[in-house]
Parts: structure tokens; C-alpha cells; sequence
């Protein structure tokens, strides 16, 4: 039997360990990259015996986003009862699990310290072996705990700190297409919200910025899609980098001369500020549609589907932002023209988890792919930044891929654009 318990600071989950497990291994994942501090207990076939976060998307509201220093004192306060409670809900003990994976890289160097000594803690005290998980690929692979996604397969991972696609072949080995030259979308929506001031309307008080960019475009009329203008970035450039700081400097300027224009005062929303989401939501999107499309085209160009086991072809789409349903439809239809079938994890699992983690580690458990595993836990440390596999951005420049953009309905019911 399954117990949730949802509230805007914790998220817990747990099953009944006996039913679960089967003889299967577990694996306990932590998680502290960033602001919020997971922990999680899965088996080998997938099951979840014990889920439990602490987010601190409360605290950082406060400040208009995330400071270090405040990240890192959350989480040293939390990291223990986190991890615990998880255990707790598992009916399990320290003593019960095969593994520790903790995430080691990318992140905030402050926020994944905390994580690493306490999983360090854990897995020295009960004699268990840790695996160090880099964060983005966790992300991708994060899908296939609840789909039935072969490798190799095609991934965007978008969030408040990264874009990427990249090109994942198993466990171990990941192709970089493409990533952010500057901003990531969700740090982009993000910023976006704030300057309309959508926490002043009181339904989108509790939302982060992409949410409440997104319910509020969903309330435009057909028209108010088209009201703002928006370039499309790099259009000239035949890759698949990303840029979204173009998008957030001229939605400022539409923003500024439209207050200007009314004289409004500075607490007062633009009166137009549902069509204003709208169109800023089609250019992010557009640009995503763009990006990927072409990475999809340079996979078929390059052949890099001639070890998969069939003719499947898939694209997952992980990170926080995937949870944006006009974003993910749209690039779902863009994909399924091309013979595509498209996967997200489950919306709770997009955003930062102990789940990924810990599923990240059984998937290296489960493929023999333990090279990083170790009892040796001094050498063991974190990284700030890490490259999440092999770089294949000046290849994609070299194709020169020139694109038939796919006629798709960013807004079903009012518009058809060309992506």
C-alpha cells in the first residue's frame, strides 16, 4: 500500500518493503545540489520503498532567489531527518541497503558538501559502497524508472540552471549536442515573472515563475498570442546551442515601454499580462522546438541510432522545465513527425529528487557500471562544474543542418505556427 503526503515543505512516499523488493537490490540516493534536500530508497525493478524531500523554495522567495550560504545552513539543518524519514517509511535500516549514491556534481559547491559528507557518514558507518552521481545524468535517466525507454535515446534536459541535449548511450556515455550559451529557460521564466510581478495575483503567490508564466498563458484568448513580438534566437546559427537571455531582454523592454505607455504604478501588473505569458511562453518554446529538431535530424544524418536493438527512436525531456505542459506537448508533436516517441518523468520526479539519484545509482548497479564505486570514500569528492559526457558541438556546427521546421500548435485550438 502507497502513502503521499504532499505540503508546500515536505514530500514523502513509501510501499511496503516485502511486497516490493522481491530479493532486489536497494539503493539509497541523496540528494543536495541546489535547494532542495532529497533523500530516497528504490529497488531494482523500479519501486520507490521510501521517498522524502524538504524544498526550500519558501525561504528563497524571500530573498528573489537562491543565496548559498542560506542553501547550504537549509540543508546541513534537514539532511538528517531527511534521510531518516525516508528510511522510516521504508520499514528499512541503514543496514538493509546495497549502496549509497549521492550526488557529487554539478551544483552549488556549498549546497552538495553537505549531501556528500552525510552520504560519506552513512556509507562509512555500515560498511556500505558509495557511488558518486552527476546530477544532469540522473536527470536523463530518470524516465526510465517508469517507462520502457531502450538506450540509446535523445534528451533535452532543461531547468533553472541548465539546457542540454545530449545524446544518451548507456549509463556511462553521453553525447553532448548542445547547451545554453547564456541563460537556461527556467531562469529565464523565472526572472520574467518576477519583473510582471505575477506573486502580487494571489493564484500564482505560491507558484514558481515557469508555473505561473504558464497558467497564466493557458488564460489567453487567440489573438493575445500574437500581441508581443519575439526574435527567434541564433536562427543564423545551424547547431543546437541555446540562448535564452535575447528572450528575457526583450521581454524587459515590451515590459518597460508597456508601463511607461500606461503610466501604471510600480505594484501594477500590465492589464495584458495573460498575453504577454502567452507570447513569451511561444518564443521559449519555439527556440526549444528549433534547438531540438535539429539534434534529431543530426542523430538520423550521423547514424547514431545504428546500435539500438529496433527501429525505436525516442526523445526524453527531463529538468524542471520539462513539467511545462505547453512545452513538452509541443515538442512531443514535433518529435512524433519525425518517428519519435517522447517521455518525461513523472512531474513530482522532473524537478530535483533523491529518487533520480538513488535510481541513477541502481542503474549503475544493475549494469556492472560501478568503475566510480568505492569503499575508499576520501577520494571521493564534489565539483561545481562538470561536463555531462563527450562533446559533439563542433560536429553538429560542421553538418550544417538545414532545417524544414515542422508546422506544430504551440497553443492547441489558437494558432498553427511554423516551429
Amino acid at each position: 500500500m502507497m502513502r503521499r503526503v504532499l505540503s508546500k515543505f515536505t514530500r514523502f512516499r513509501t510501499v511496503n518493503r516485502h511486497l516490493a523488493t522481491q530479493s532486489s537490490p536497494v539503493v539509497l540516493g541523496i540528494e543536495t545540489s541546489c535547494d532542495d534536500t532529497g533523500a530516497a530508497l528504490v529497488t531494482g525493478n523500479g519501486t520507490v520503498l521510501g521517498e522524502y524531500i524538504h524544498s526550500q523554495q519558501s525561504s528563497h522567495l524571500r530573498f528573489g532567489g537562491i543565496i548559498p550560504p542560506v542553501a547550504q545552513d537549509i540543508h546541513r539543518a534537514n539532511i538528517e531527518s531527511v534521510v531518516q524519514n525516508a528510511f522510516k517509511l521504508a520499514n528499512m535500516t541503514p543496514n538493509d541497503i546495497d549502496a549509497v549514491a549521492v550526488t557529487n556534481r554539478p551544483g552549488l559547491p556549498l549546497s552538495l558538501i553537505v549531501g556528500m559528507r552525510y552520504a560519506k557518514h552513512i556509507a562509512r558507518s555500515y560498511n556500505k559502497p558509495l557511488i558518486p552521481i552527476h546530477h544532469m545524468q540522473a536527470h536523463a535517466l530518470m524516465a526510465r524508472m517508469t517507462s520502457t525507454i531502450p538506450y540509446p535515446f535523445l534528451c533535452l534536459l532543461v531547468s533553472g540552471g541548465h539546457s542540454l541535449l545530449v545524446f544518451a548511450e548507456s549509463t556511462a556515455r553521453f553525447r553532448l549536442l548542445g547547451e545554453t550559451l547564456d541563460d537556461a529557460p527556467g531562469e529565464a521564466l523565472d526572472k520574467i515573472a518576477r519583473r510582471l510581478k505575477l506573486r502580487n495575483v494571489a493564484k500564482y503567490a505560491q507558484m514558481s515563475g515557469g508555473q505561473a508564466i504558464e497558467a497564466a498563458a493557458q488564460q489567453a484568448c487567440a489573438k493575445d498570442t500574437s500581441a508581443y513580438e519575439f526574435p527567434l534566437p541564433l536562427s543564423k546559427y545551424r547547431d543546437c546551442q541555446f540562448s535564452f537571455a535575447g528572450l528575457k531582454n526583450t521581454a524587459t523592454r515590451h515590459i518597460l515601454e508597456r508601463e511607461s505607455t500606461l503610466h501604471l504604478a510600480p505594484d501594477a501588473l500590465l492589464p495584458d499580462y495573460e498575453a504577454f505569458c502567452a507570447c513569451f511562453l511561444k518564443g521559449v518554446t519555439r527556440h526549444m522546438l528549433h534547438r531540438t529538431q535539429r539534434a534529431i535530424e543530426y542523430c538520423e544524418r550521423r547514424n547514431l541510432f545504428s546500435n539500438a536493438a529496433g527501429p525505436h527512436r525516442s526523445l526524453v525531456v527531463s529538468g524542471g522545465v520539462a513539467c511545462n505542459d505547453v512545452i513538452f506537448n509541443a515538442l512531443s508533436s514535433m518529435a512524433a513527425q519525425f518517428g519519435y516517441s517522447t517521455y518525461r518523468p513523472p512531474k513530482k520526479l522532473c524537478t530535483d529528487n533523491g529518487t533520480m539519484i538513488a535510481w541513477n545509482g541502481m542503474e549503475k548497479l544493475l549494469a556492472k557500471d560501478t568503475e566510480e564505486m568505492t569503499t575508499k570514500y576520501e577520494q571521493v569528492d564534489i565539483s561545481g562544474k562538470c561536463p555531462i559526457g563527450d562533446s559533439l558541438i563542433d560536429d553538429v556546427k560542421q553538418a550544417n543542418i538545414a532545417c524544414k521546421w515542422a508546422k506544430v500548435d504551440i497553443f492547441p485550438g489558437k494558432e498553427e505556427v511554423s516551429s
